[in-house]
């Protein structure tokens, strides 16, 4: 039977982690937050580089030319990440995101997806990419490796619009021709990210729809979020879920669809007729904060507790001073039972200090 971690709240921090670790021994123990929220999908962000300087996530005039990035021997190396993401697995998490920036700048990244996909209790790898470095070759060998799903992100479907946000001139054919190559590839799904910003793309939502709809493949709408402190967010420039929706559903009409699991993050909409399905994530004017299953690593080997985190627990200097494996436990553990994060419900409360952000492009989406 499984020994589930329960956290009285009333018991200091301290108290909370030695249960913790006792109750641990050699059993898979799934690790509690202090809302009660269980550890289940952890996201690694491979490399903080991106080849695209999307006006959202890496603007040119921040991540332009001059720009220092992240020397190679400061990443966690791919041994470093299997010893992280092993103790997680151990403790709950399933399913593990391979991130970046720009994953597939990272060289060798079927040999990392193979010694994941291969953890005890890892079910589903994927990975979050702009595909206009998937090749024939690559595809196919990641899928060889372990990989079994892809989100792929577009944000529009001309390529006016599409160049003037990645900023710099890769068309939109470049990143279609790597879905057709993820789909021709056979993996388990695929799905395509499109972050939605008022004045940037809202014209571009339902040529997006007509584009994916009775493509087997699964588009999903983004609000434009308050991740980092670059991307310029104002609330104005949100296009609500409910206005995309509505959208698209005044065409092509479209009805909610039942979650896939506890915790998805995009809710589900079907078209009437048959074409497939869309998702909309909303945390911005629909939080989902309390079931977020979700802890991010970084590049450098951070943990990020939510997206919209202001610092981060290092594990790197544990991983390179020779600690322990039950000292690498303890601080994993203490970091979860710790978690109090519920940002984007919190976000417009009066008594909630804004601090500086993490940018998305250091911990991945």
């Amino acid at each position: 039977d499984k020994v589930f971690l329960v956290i009285r709240l009333s018991m200091p921090l301290s108290s909370m982690l030695a249960d913790t670790i006792e109750a641990m021994g050699d059993l898979s123990t799934p690790l509690i937050d202090r809302l009660g929220r269980q550890i289940h999908d952890l996201r690694i962000s491979v490399t903080d580089r991106c080849n695209f300087r999307c006006r959202y996530c890496m603007p040119r005039e921040v991540f332009g030319r001059g720009y220092q990035f992240l020397p190679r021997n400061e990443l966690l190396n791919f041994e470093e990440i299997e010893r992280v993401a092993r103790i997680f697995a151990r403790h709950g998490v399933k399913k593990i995101r391979l991130t970046g920036g720009e994953p597939l700048i990272r060289t060798d990244l079927d040999y990392l997806i193979e010694r994941l996909a291969n953890l005890d209790g890892i079910v589903d790898v994927s990975l979050t990419t702009n595909a206009s470095l998937l090749t024939r070759q690559r595809a196919q060998s990641l899928k060889d490796a372990g990989l079994r799903r892809l989100n792929i992100s577009l944000d529009a479907i001309d390529n006016a619009t599409f160049k003037r946000i990645n900023d710099v001139k890769i068309g939109v054919e470049k990143v279609l021709e790597g879905i057709d190559i993820a789909s021709a590839t056979g993996f388990d799904s695929l799905k395509v990210n499109m972050v939605v910003k008022k004045g940037m793309n809202e014209h571009s939502i339902l040529p997006m729809a007509r584009y994916f709809h009775g493509s087997g493949h699964i588009l999903r709408f983004i609000e434009f979020m308050d991740v980092g402190n670059s991307n310029g967010w104002i609330e104005d420039a949100v296009v609500s879920a409910r206005q995309i929706v509505k959208s698209i559903h005044a065409e092509m009409p479209i009805e909610p669809a039942q979650p896939n699991y506890l915790g998805e993050v995009a809710k589900r909409w079907r078209y009437i007729d048959g074409g497939g399905e869309i998702g909309v994530i909303s945390s911005v004017t629909q939080p989902f904060c309390g079931d977020c299953s979700r802890i991010r690593l970084s590049a450098i080997g951070s943990l990020y507790t939510c997206l919209f985190a202001t610092q981060g627990h290092d594990l790197r200097d544990y991983l390179r001073r020779g600690c322990s494996e039950r000292e690498l436990t303890e601080r994993i553990c203490s970091i979860w039972s710790a978690r109090s994060d519920r940002y984007s419900e919190t976000r417009t409360q009066v008594h909630v200090v804004q601090m500086p952000k993490i940018e998305m492009s250091y911990i991945g989406g």
